[in-house]
């Protein structure tokens, strides 16, 4: 064996194994089969009771796509899992889905350290405003987000016009998942360094996709002690990003109380938000009745607007800020493998994370 193995077993930590595993989306049953040995061992290997061969540690580097250093001890000591994450529902996506989105929010972490010892990021300032957690129809969402507002945008009823450029200008980690976790929905980490929210791949729609950064926002100002998961959590956050989106004083003037169609495609267009969320917006305000709601929604089903709404799509939000400090590091003279090196993570890994702009990537 050569001498890389033979390190890389002395100073193998049983974590990385783990973390390496998550990230491929592998069962310990499905790895043990690629590399010979049994899910008993597996679990062995990662619980630290025994240290792999140098003939089965290769065989685990090629399985998983990284390189033996990978497995080395004296990473960054950031652990994430489901305590740390707001997960948008945990009976829509399994736990080995939701394991691998965090573990590439595991690795982003290290790709951000290695950025932040290189370029200057701008200060993760967030206002604090924690709502408890069983608070179900108070108006602690509501004043969260109007805080939010004033400290992030100045205060004003004026729409939002760049939600994800809003997120990274203040400090947050913004990032589009890797497609193989299409399933897991759209989520953020605030027990962090710095706080993440990370998008989901597979949506198309900018309307949505800026709802979801909002709905983000409010979790990681409202609920950086709260349990995640909860129906109640997670409808806090709805009712923070109905606020942040569309304030009640500047929209509630504009809202129709009848379903009309035209004017909802111009409040959408300047707003930014899905007819659908301007219709519900009109419901929970009191402008629009429970039943006019009701049989708007039934005439959106009919005629397949609930799956696409009328009008030309739009380009996604795009993140930037990890882009451009890689280019930075690389105007520098720290290519995007000597980045991988020192973040010690796969060249593929930081591709997928931080494509370059010469491959197709979210419009900005």
């Amino acid at each position: 064996m050569s001498d890389r193995v033979t390190e890389a077993r002395l100073l193998f930590d049983c974590e990385r194994l783990t973390l390496a595993r998550r990230l491929r989306g592998l069962r310990k049953n499905q790895l043990a089969q690629a590399v010979g040995t049994t899910p008993t061992a597996i679990g062995q290997y990662e619980a630290g009771v025994h240290r792999p061969s140098e003939k089965t540690l290769s065989r685990l580097a090629i399985a998983l796509g990284v390189p033996v250093e990978f497995f080395h001890a004296g990473r960054s000591p950031v652990t994430l899992d489901s305590a740390h994450a707001h997960f948008r529902s945990l009976r829509s996506t399994t736990q080995i889905e939701r394991d691998q989105a965090l573990a590439y929010g595991r690795i982003a972490a290290d790709i951000v350290g290695a950025l932040e010892d290189l370029v200057e990021f701008p200060t993760a300032e967030l206002p604090e405003r924690p709502v408890p957690p069983d608070e179900i129809a108070g108006h602690g969402p509501v004043e969260a987000a109007r805080l939010a507002r004033e400290a992030l945008l100045g205060g004003g009823g004026h729409p939002v016009p760049h939600m994800v450029r809003l997120l990274e200008r203040n400090g947050v980690i913004v990032l589009v998942l890797p497609p193989s976790t299409e399933r897991v929905d759209a989520f953020s980490i605030g027990a962090h360094p710095r706080p993440m929210v990370l998008f989901n791949p597979a949506k198309g729609d900018y309307w949505r996709n800026r709802f979801d950064g909002a709905h983000e926002l409010g979790h990681l100002v409202m609920h950086a002690d709260a349990e995640p998961g909860s129906k109640v959590i997670e409808d806090q956050a709805h009712r923070f990003a109905a606020e942040f989106l569309m304030p009640e004083d500047a929209i509630a003037p504009e809202l129709p109380r009848t379903a009309d169609w035209s004017r909802l495609a111009a409040l959408k267009a300047t707003w930014g938000v899905s007819m659908a969320a301007l219709l519900y917006r009109a419901r929970t305000l009191g402008i629009m009745k429970e039943v006019t709601y009701r049989n708007a929604m039934s005439t959106m089903a009919a005629r397949g607007w609930r799956r696409q709404e009328p009008g030309p799509p739009k380009p996604l939000e795009a993140p930037t800020m990890l882009t451009r400090a890689v280019e930075l590091t690389a105007a520098s003279g720290t290519d995007r493998d000597s980045l991988a090196e020192r973040a010690r993570v796969t060249r593929a890994d930081l591709d997928l994370l931080v494509p370059p702009r010469s491959r197709p990537t979210l419009s900005t």
